[in-house]
């Protein structure tokens, strides 16, 4: 199966899978409006894989399917500042 993958100029290490190139269609218009301008990264084959946007290959087509597109997060930064005042 092939994904072509956009990268967000709005926000940081943000990613969108799309089922074919320049098709957003199933992507809600909301998102994209936050999304912004999607950048082409590539077009990926997972089919020789076994992890895809940081899930299982399983975990990311399941989730894909439910949507029609997947949202790849950044993950959350802890704060070592918090972390210390939970300390004390």
């Amino acid at each position: 199966m092939f994904y072509a993958v956009y990268k967000s100029l709005k926000k940081a290490d943000t990613y969108l899978y799309v089922a074919k190139k320049d098709d957003f269609s199933s992507v809600p218009k909301e998102l994209m409006t936050t999304f912004g301008p999607p950048k082409f990264v590539l077009v990926a084959n997972i089919k020789k894989r076994e992890t895809f946007a940081g899930l299982s290959v399983g975990e990311f087509e399941k989730k894909f399917n439910e949507r029609g597109f997947y949202l790849q997060l950044p993950p959350k930064v802890e704060s070592l500042l918090e972390q210390h005042r939970n300390d004390q």
